[in-house]
């Protein structure tokens, strides 16, 4: 029976470290436009940086299904600027002026100039990703793409309603957030030529992978604090967002406190209503227990879909992903 080995956070990282230093070294390259404010903005994303979760995807799925190569690289950089991109993009939606605890782009140099340089993101992910000359990894991008936007006006459609459902959230959750984890894990599948069992395999492993990330960041947004998420707690229903345990709470309050959530997304404001009130609301209705024993759910169903795969330390570190997306704490 293969040995079965739990990696830390870490440990994880390590193992594509280099891989990762050469990803950085393609979105330098690769954020260069003739428009000097776009490169601005890029290089300013870029500093940003953030964990690059989602190459780190790319690089463990390459390196399971025996690929190395420089198309790793490469895709690895067109996942990372398709995330950027969608995030750019948020930012102005939501309007927000932080993000990863420095100013956001919209509020630094504007909603224009912000959601031209998201499209331009867009289109610099598809031109390099051209390059491999190969249909199916377009094919799979180009879905992907159109998913995320959808999910962006289907959140447009949920904003300030306080009737929102654990589906509703879901296709939500699934569309923003899971189909880019899927679609990171498939491309490891795709670039060796894997069939399409194991590639659907694969994408199943990333899509509740996903989910249990994005129920884990609800969480943060009330157990963290603004110097570890790099923005302030509270964020996701000041901006009308019911994330699901706010729907779980909805769902089991008396409806004078129901009434306390609705004047916040109303208000888009904690001044009537105090944050600590919500918090004291979601603990003692045990909201946040519920959503973290959902992402545990995901979590395992994630792990689950690694059986069978031969033994390896990249199979070792997809398998300890879960517990490290669970456990993390920005």
């Amino acid at each position: 029976m293969a040995s079965l080995k739990n990696l830390t956070g870490k440990e994880i990282f390590d193992l594509v470290r280099e891989d990762l230093r050469k990803v950085e070294d393609e979105l330098h390259q690769q954020s260069v436009s003739s428009v000097q404010t776009i490169t601005d903005i890029n290089q300013y994303l870029e500093v940003s940086g953030g964990k690059r979760l989602r190459p780190t995807l790319v690089l463990l799925a390459c390196k399971l299904c025996g690929y190395e190569g420089p198309a790793a690289i490469r895709l690895g950089a067109v996942v990372e600027q398709l995330h950027t991109a969608t995030l750019v993009h948020d930012d102005i939606i939501d309007g927000a002026d932080i993000r990863r605890g420095r100013p956001s782009t919209n509020s630094r140099w504007g909603n224009h100039m912000s959601v031209l340089a998201g499209d331009w993101l867009y289109m610099q992910a598809f031109n390099i990703a051209l390059a491999e000359r190969n249909f199916k990894i377009l094919d799979l991008l180009i879905g992907l793409t159109q998913g995320m936007v959808e999910g962006e006006l289907l959140q447009l459609t949920l904003l300030g309603k306080i009737d929102v459902t654990e589906d509703a959230y879901f296709e939500l959750t699934y569309r923003k957030t899971a189909c880019l984890f899927s679609a990171c894990l498939r491309l490891g599948a795709l670039l060796t030529g894997k069939d399409e069992e194991e590639e659907t395999r694969l994408g199943t492993y990333g899509t509740n992978l996903g989910l249990a990330f994005q129920l884990i960041d609800d969480i943060l947004d009330f157990t963290s604090s603004e110097e570890k998420l790099g923005k302030p707690i509270g964020t996701d229903l000041r901006e009308g967002k019911l994330t699901l345990p706010l729907i779980y709470l909805v769902q089991k309050c008396r409806p004078e406190e129901k009434e306390k959530i609705a004047r916040v997304l109303e208000e888009g404001s904690y001044d009537s209503v105090q944050f600590s009130e919500i918090m004291g609301l979601v603990q003692r209705y045990g909201a946040l227990q519920a959503a973290r024993e959902k992402a545990q759910q995901f979590a395992d169903a994630a792990r689950n879909c690694l059986e069978g795969v031969p033994d390896s330390p990249y199979r070792d570190a997809l398998r300890s992903l879960p517990d490290y997306i669970v456990e993390r704490e920005s």
